[in-house]
């Protein structure tokens, strides 16, 4: 059994959940084929499963989806810093980790410590303003798999930016630029037929939208939860504040195309 040491807190959570088959039972109803009629939870207990197991970055991700619309997002991430201007990195660091992201759509997102005795209150988060492309810091998947890193590294170098991307596991990354700590996200498809989990990006897609962010694929679409249980007529996923979304989309497509 898991469960908060504050009584108050632990009720307005619900109550804890009894045990790991309680645990595995709920996560086993998850059969829903999602679409664009109805509510359902994406949940994804472990997002960045290599991460959980290198010790890096990984996330427990929650999203409410109603009609195809993501209403609410909850990113929980026990591997980064609470500090919501903490320099944006890969690695674990050792005290003062744990954040929970949220975000009700039209009230904004919040940032809170990961604590195991009462709720701690959020605090409101707000993406970077970026004056100068040049000196944005983009973050990408770890596995080249999963992500193009060398259409990304091009990306990069045709905005002008010379420092590293900044390379995690999960959803985290989400998380990460919504509060500042970092200013783009790009998530370049490495197959045609690749076909993104909406349990991937939900939660992470509107806690960044809600920071003053945009989140559209890699044709300057806006990610549709309302198809089925991927994002099928998605292809890639860019991350931005709006003000140099438009710009760094020009050249996403410029780069995918070989112009």
């Amino acid at each position: 059994e898991s469960r908060l040491e504050d009584a108050e807190a632990e009720g307005l959570l619900g109550g804890p959940v009894q045990d790991g088959e309680a645990m595995l039972g709920a996560i086993d109803a998850g059969s829903s084929g999602g679409g664009s009629k109805g509510r359902i939870w994406a949940l994804d207990p472990v997002d960045g499963t290599k991460g959980f197991l290198r010790g890096g970055q990984y996330a427990v991700c929650l999203a409410l989806i109603v009609d195809g619309d993501v209403k609410v997002g909850v990113l929980g991430c026990p591997n980064l810093p609470v500090d919501d201007a903490a320099e944006l990195s890969a690695e674990v660091g050792g005290e003062g980790r744990g954040v929970l992201f949220a975000a009700v759509q039209g009230e904004g997102a919040t940032s809170r410590p990961l604590m195991k005795g009462k709720l701690a209150e959020g605090k409101r988060i707000a993406m970077k303003e970026v004056k100068d492309i040049t000196q944005a810091t983009f973050c990408e998947s770890v596995e080249a798999a999963h992500s193009s890193h060398g259409d990304q590294a091009e990306i990069a170098k045709r905005l002008g930016i010379t420092q590293d991307s900044v390379r995690m596991d999960s959803q985290a990354k989400y998380g990460s630029i919504a509060r500042g700590a970092g200013d783009l996200y790009l998530r370049l498809p490495v197959r045609k037929d690749y076909e993104e989990k909406i349990w991937d990006h939900a939660a992470g897609d509107l806690i960044v939208r809600e920071a003053g962010g945009e989140v559209t694929d890699a044709n300057g679409k806006r990610l549709d939860f309302g198809i089925g249980r991927t994002l099928k007529s998605n292809k890639g996923v860019v991350a931005a504040p709006k003000a140099v979304h438009e710009t760094v989309l020009k050249v996403v497509k410029e780069v995918l195309s070989g112009t």
